[in-house]
């Protein structure tokens, strides 16, 4: 995993502009820790940041293409491709030699052999460049589900793009220029695809490619979820989701350094660390590493609320006895999460405030940061409840009906963080809140996703708003989760592979019906029954439980502490309701205002660190 970043200017020679690409590339130092390299051509430019994960010392970028001395491909590029090794044999039946045993080299060898149609036969997670010399065209990548980021910024004569916003808000043309529909954007809580936050800067779309040539820029999807009849019996599906799911783990595995997995004791994780563990068995590799996130006291004093029933810990501990595995808990505590350097290091990864995640995001930096100290690569059980339909609101008529994306109506977005009903706006001026019109946004992006949701002829009823259930989250939900991980994992430098986001599996789940993936009258029904068998019972029977949130009420008073001690020249107290502000200092405010004093001091932090303008 890395971090790309790069150029493309028609009417300038690049070649006498190293010193603007450097400092581009220096800003993804943290996703890729091990090595650093710049190319440049009169009009095209790359820079890359690498972890080095496969061909250590054969791998290395930006990786360039060359004939009779000449340059015909540069590539920088990162992520995995899962499938190089049978790609690197085709194209080696079609008499293509490779100087190195990377992925990176096979996807040049690829495009040169096929175009870019090469995309069709790639599997894996990724995001990368590719400047053609031969046309002096420029094509930016980015994997079908989106698990790798990449962003671009159009200019009058090309483009500028990276892995994050923070590279091309390193080029002296661009300002970090956010309006009322990037701020909504940012504080709606629903991811809408292509939306960068910034002012004039994209976010790539999942299984999409886009080109770069004199005449402009033209984006082209070549892949998209697609309504298929399912016509295998509930036997023959859950076999079939078993058998994709060992060949994905198996084929994940593949790593030159050291690996690991995430465990939180849910079906999910379990069953990715489970197969994992009879995976490096076989190969003589065992036995699994695994790594789980807890709070001082969480298990010994938990209770259970809306989102949460059990604690993790008890079952972590279950399923890392059941399969063997290497077992470690990295516990944090409040002062941990309040520590400034840690906050201010979470807001520098994600480029831009969030709003929902609360305490999730320091603590999974911490976790990601501890456990890179043993690993370079994590397996997840990210994107399984939106796969195979777990979450509750999946199973709630009220919220499934309702005519908004079902995280907004569940209420997620307030709650997700921890305990707190104040909402997460809830401090913020009023008159702001009614320019952003949170509520106009909201309902305008669903109706967009609405249309956008593929269908077969005739299918109507429950039948019909499942899938549509399904593909919000698949195209919506589950890119805040993805972004979140990538951003905390790559602050690190730690790999976090998602198995659950192979597409055969997303496409193929997709368009199973309803009444079989809730076969047995729960949720994630196919999942359980394919990966009972490698589970301890309490584990596969366990009720969905999202990540943790720590319930230590020291946590809420310090987040009270810290609004309180907001100096009246703080950048964020124009976007503030002060009477609000007022009402969660009060003697008693408790926890109520936890989620929104969160989002206010996201806010400031990002307008002081982040040197963003707001123009709204």
């Amino acid at each position: 995993m890395c971090g790309i970043t790069g150029w493309v200017a028609f009417d300038h020679d690049l070649t006498t502009r190293r010193e603007i690409l450097d400092t581009m590339t220096a800003t993804m130092i943290c996703r890729g820790p091990d090595a650093g390299g710049v190319w440049s051509a009169a009009h095209a430019a790359l820079g890359h940041r690498r972890l080095a994960v496969i061909d250590i010392e054969g791998g290395r970028q930006p990786m360039l293409l060359q004939r009779d001395g000449r340059t015909l491909l540069a590539l920088t590029y990162s992520g995995e491709v899962y499938n190089y090794r049978e790609l690197r044999a085709e194209l080696a039946s079609h008499g293509h030699t490779f100087r190195t045993s990377s992925d990176t080299e096979v996807v040049l060898h690829a495009y040169l052999q096929w175009g870019e149609a090469f995309t069709e036969r790639l599997n894996g997670m990724y995001a990368f460049a590719l400047w053609d010399a031969r046309s002096e065209e420029l094509l930016l990548v980015r994997d079908r589900m989106g698990i790798k980021p990449l962003y671009y910024h159009p200019t009058p004569d090309g483009v500028l793009f990276g892995s994050e916003p923070k590279a091309i808000l390193a080029h002296p043309a661009v300002r970090a220029v956010v309006d009322a529909e990037g701020l909504a954007e940012a504080l709606a809580f629903t991811k809408t695809p292509g939306h960068a936050v910034y002012k004039g800067m994209y976010e790539l779309l999942p299984g999409h490619t886009a080109r770069v040539r004199r005449q402009g820029l033209t984006v082209h999807r070549y892949w998209g979820l697609e309504a298929r009849e399912h016509t295998d019996d509930t036997d023959t599906t859950v076999r079939h989701v078993r058998e994709l799911l060992d060949d994905i783990v198996a084929r994940q595995l593949v790593a030159d350094v050291p690996l690991c997995s995430l465990l939180s004791g849910g079906l999910d994780s379990s069953a990715i660390t489970a197969l994992a563990a009879r995976g490096l068995a076989e190969a003589g590799r065992g036995p699994v590493r695994s790594f789980s996130v807890d709070f001082a006291g969480h298990t010994e004093n938990f209770t259970p609320d809306s989102l949460r029933g059990t604690p993790d810990g008890p079952y972590a501990h279950a399923l890392a006895e059941h399969v063997r595995s290497d077992h470690r808990d990295i516990v944090l505590d409040t002062a941990a999460l309040m520590e400034r350097a840690n906050r201010e290091a979470v807001l520098r990864a994600r480029d831009m405030p969030t709003a929902g995640f609360g305490d999730g995001d320091v603590s999974l930096y911490l976790l990601f940061k501890a456990i890179r100290e043993q690993s370079t690569v994590a397996l997840s059980g990210e994107s399984a409840d939106e796969v195979f339909g777990g979450y509750r609101w999946f199973h709630d008529p009220q919220t499934v009906w309702a005519d908004t994306f079902p995280w907004i109506a569940a209420g997620v977005a307030d709650q997700f963080s921890g305990p707190g009903s104040g909402g997460r706006v809830a401090l913020l001026d009023k008159g702001l809140l009614a320019k952003l019109d949170l509520p106009g946004y909201q309902r305008a992006r669903y109706h967009e996703a609405l249309g956008r949701v593929p269908v077969l002829p005739g299918e109507s009823g429950l039948q019909l708003r499942m899938r549509q259930i399904s593909h919000l989250h698949l195209t919506h939900f589950v890119q805040q989760l993805l972004d979140r991980k990538d951003r905390m994992s790559m602050a690190v430098g730690l790999e976090v592979r998602v198995p659950f986001c192979d597409h055969r599996l997303v496409e193929y789940v997709f368009n199973t019906p309803w009444e079989m993936k809730t076969f047995d009258g729960r949720e994630k029904s196919l999942l359980r029954a394919a990966v009972r068998d490698v589970l301890p019972d309490a584990v596969a029977d366990r009720v969905k439980s999202p990540y943790p949130s720590t319930q230590d009420p020291r946590y809420a008073a310090a987040l009270r502490t810290a609004l309180q001690d907001l100096g009246a020249d703080a950048p964020v107290r124009p976007l503030l309701d002060s009477a609000a502000v007022a009402e969660a200092l009060a003697e008693g405010a408790g926890e109520s205002f936890r989620t929104a004093t969160e989002v206010v001091l996201n806010l400031n932090g990002w307008l002081t660190g982040q040197g963003a303008e707001l123009a709204l």
